[in-house]
């Protein structure tokens, strides 16, 4: 403060004391030269006294109108503001206090308010002198406000006084009333005041004590640690996102930390907004990605083992079909078909739940499909066990696999019989749902729309929250060890999600499971497409026609070397699509029919064959993968006069659908 502390004298006062002693001292100099003898020091004294008086009549005549304009002045102010009880000053534009009058002390009143007085004045002065009049509101009870304004001649009115009644009374009733969730924390983390939308949020009463680490838990950190760093300076007015754990139901808050105003260092202001939403969409994604990724792997372990099985089911045709009943050896190898198509079986639930299976879709009616089931659901149940089906009339159709569809229910109701050992009841219902709204829940988002609910209810042991997240992963299981492969509900999982389908679970310990599954109705019905008629005999033969056959694997290869060799076919064998290329493009080699795996090293599949329709266009071919047809069908359509198996396929499996391909062979092509 020391730019405004200047002694009060008034200025007209000042400059005629100094004019008065002047005089006075050239009067004194005049007359120790009249009264000293003549000597050599009498004429420069006579000198001085006369320059001193021309001075003085100097000061007299320059400064005293702009003194007596500043004793005016200040007459003004000392009529306006004299006898007023609160301080009021007066500076010049240099910050210079010329005149103030007797209610305080500025250094005192603006000290025991502020850190830096001087740099709050600095800051109303260059604001005051910017837009004409500036204030401050000081920390006090009750609240007091620092103005200044300009007035006449350039100087600064300064007034110490109590906030407006308004002001000081509206305060506490609009931070209640703010639409925000607003907090005030002290240095120990405890919540000293919440308003009310804040109160809501967090689940705390007026006034009640407690704090800010009792009812929120962090995510990332302690809250008690981030408080601390708050307080020391550190992240804040950064966002950190925390869950109310006052909150039957799981909310999440993004709160930002902030100096609480007027409250210097020693309280935080929480804002807070509702980030549940956000949270929800992050957890999706969060839970997409790892499902995902989950059924990429599986679906490419599933492929590498559709390899490995088309070898072992092919080459144990290719036995069973130099063997009769009565070979010694016809048991055995009959034993490893047999589990060669489980394994097959295991691994098209694998390739359901990634979602890359082949589906027969058409429009089915859920009604009738139950109904068909009911026999099979109880003997799957046993006698313990009591099974209800419950159907609302006119029930839309859906689009789906039928096939797969029943997968699905009895995958959910053999899940429902293993959760009541001691017997119970389960009930299956089907009824229609028109949704209004999107329907948000489980981290999934259902469209608005028409659709048919299944709901299958049993009143097992239930299931736990912790388990419940996991259910739908693949190999994930609560049974012991040989009871269960994990792979049941992740199978109805995938199955349901790609026919474009919802599922939810909800369940208590103790008082049961229900499974929902949502399906959109099907507004235009689809007929199932019937299935081309099978040649009697597995194969025919085709007197010698030349088949090239493209597969990297080597035991697949062989095997189907071997098989079509065995109906009569000249069997051409090529590793990969550039070797396949190579053979395509000598013209000495006749070729009828293409035999191509999908997924290769280098070339693909449908790759190589559409360069080599640019040399023969009329050929036709049948592709193999491990994967579902879905997986490349819009690559295949661009292909005339191509057809799909899909690994692991048996020997009679390879041979009907080369002689299938054979009977087209007067066809014309569409991309010729």
């Amino acid at each position: 403060m020391s730019d405004i502390r200047l002694p009060l004298a008034d200025e007209a006062a000042r400059l005629g004391y100094r004019a008065a002693w002047l005089l006075v001292l050239a009067f004194a100099m005049a007359l120790s030269a009249w009264v000293v003898p003549a000597t050599n020091y009498a004429v420069p004294l006579a000198a001085a006294a006369a320059t001193l008086a021309a001075v003085a009549l100097c000061v007299l005549v320059i400064g005293g109108p702009a003194s007596m304009r500043r004793r005016r002045r200040a007459e003004v102010l000392r009529d306006l503001f004299g006898n007023d009880r609160r301080p009021a000053y007066v500076t010049d534009s240099a910050g210079r206090l010329v005149w103030s009058n007797d209610a305080g002390d500025l250094d005192r009143l603006l000290a025991s308010d502020l850190a830096d007085p001087s740099e709050v004045v600095a800051d109303l002065r260059a604001r005051a002198l910017a837009e004409g009049s500036a204030e401050r509101r000081l920390a006090r009870t009750p609240p007091r406000r620092l103005t200044v304004q300009q007035v006449v001649g350039g100087d600064l009115l300064w007034r110490l006084d109590d906030a407006p009644a308004a002001e000081t009374e509206a305060s506490p009733v609009d931070f209640e009333a703010l639409p925000l969730p607003l907090i005030e924390i002290d240095r120990d983390g405890m919540i000293v005041s919440a308003n009310l939308r804040a109160r809501g949020v967090l689940k705390i009463g007026e006034g009640e004590r407690v704090g800010l680490h009792e009812i929120v838990d962090g995510l990332g950190r302690s809250v008690p640690k981030w408080v601390f760093d708050a307080f020391a300076g550190l992240g804040l007015a950064r966002p950190e996102v925390v869950r109310a754990s006052r909150r039957t139901e799981d909310m999440f808050i993004q709160i930002v930390l902030d100096r609480a105003p007027g409250s210097g260092s020693n309280r935080l202001m929480a804002v807070m907004h509702d980030a549940t939403h956000l949270k929800t969409l992050e957890a999706q994604m969060v839970q997409s990605q790892k499902m995902q990724a989950i059924g990429q792997l599986a679906g490419g372990v599933a492929h590498d083992f559709n390899n490995l099985l088309t070898a072992i089911r092919g080459h144990c045709d290719l036995l069973l079909l130099r063997r009769d009943a009565s070979d010694p050896d016809f048991a055995d190898l009959e034993q490893i078909n047999q589990n060669a198509n489980r394994a097959a079986s295991l691994v098209g639930q694998l390739l359901a739940f990634s979602r890359k299976q082949n589906l027969k879709l058409e429009s089915v009616a859920l009604r009738d499909l139950l109904s068909d089931l009911t026999h099979l659901l109880d003997r799957l149940v046993g006698a313990r066990v009591t099974l209800a089906l419950n159907h609302a009339p006119d029930l839309p159709l859906v689009r789906a696999d039928r096939r797969q569809l029943e997968q699905v229910i009895m995958n959910l109701v053999v899940n429902a019989r293993d959760a009541m050992p001691n017997g119970g009841r389960i009930d299956i219902s089907t009824r229609s749902v028109h949704l209004e709204r999107p329907l948000t829940r489980d981290r999934a988002t259902v469209p608005i729309g028409d659709y048919v609910e299944v709901s299958v209810v049993d009143e097992g042991t239930g299931i736990p929250p912790d388990v419940r997240k996991k259910i739908f992963e693949p190999f994930f299981t609560t049974k012991k060890t040989g009871e269960g492969t994990g792979l049941g509900l992740s199978t109805a999982y995938g199955i349901v999600k790609q026919i474009g389908g919802y599922i939810f679970v909800d369940s208590r310990e103790g008082q049961g499971t229900t499974f929902t599954l949502l399906f959109p109705a099907d507004a235009v019905p689809l007929l199932p497409v019937p299935e081309a008629p099978r040649p009697e005999q597995a194969a025919k033969d085709a007197d010698g026609a030349v088949i090239l056959l493209v597969e990297d694997e080597a035991p697949v290869r062989a095997f189907a070397t071997r098989a079509l060799r065995l109906r009569g076919y000249e069997v051409i064998e090529a590793e990969d699509g550039e070797s396949a290329l190579e053979i395509v493009s000598d013209d000495s080699v006749s070729i009828d029919l293409f035999v191509s795996d999908v997924i290769m090293p280098g070339m693909d599949g449908p790759t190589w064959v559409r360069h080599a329709r640019e040399r023969r266009p009329d050929v036709p071919v049948v592709f193999m993968s491990g994967y579902a047809e879905e997986s490349f069908s819009g690559t295949q359509a661009l292909i005339a006069r191509s057809a799909f198996i899909q690994k692991p396929f048996s020997l009679s499996d390879l041979t009907t659908i080369v002689a299938r391909q054979f009977e087209m062979e007067n066809e014309p092509s569409a991309d010729g």
